[in-house]
């Protein structure tokens, strides 16, 4: 069974993480580097520039902005499979620098990655 979580980059990192991944194409803002504590930073499976701007954080998106991420995701293998295969090995946390908990990208990969693993 895989462990995959979320979890906000301004949380502090904890041993019971795993492997900490940055999922977001930005660098969260004002976290240094030794404070995120990231074993990689995977910008390639960030939602696209485009798709970013557009959704701008904003609920009343969320589920178009959630089926346009998961058809990027889709054609994205190598990143996705980069991040099955840690999955795989050890827990792995998914960060991400959004204030909202329940409308952002790491919720829609998370559930996409856990998918993936099952098959």
């Amino acid at each position: 069974m895989t462990d995959i979580r979320i979890k906000r980059a301004y949380r502090a990192a904890r041993v019971s993480d795993g492997q900490r991944i940055l999922v977001d194409r930005l660098w969260p803002r004002g976290m240094a580097r030794h404070r995120l504590r990231i074993a990689a930073w995977e910008k390639d499976i960030a939602p696209s520039d485009d798709l970013r701007r557009w959704f701008n954080h904003d609920p009343g998106k969320w589920e178009e902005f959630r089926n346009a991420y998961i058809a990027e995701l889709d054609q994205n293998p190598e990143a996705v499979d980069r991040l099955c295969d840690m999955a795989r090995k050890d827990p792995v946390t998914l960060v991400y620098g959004a204030k909202d908990e329940a409308h952002n990208n790491a919720v829609v990969l998370k559930e996409y990655l856990e998918r993936r693993l099952e098959t």
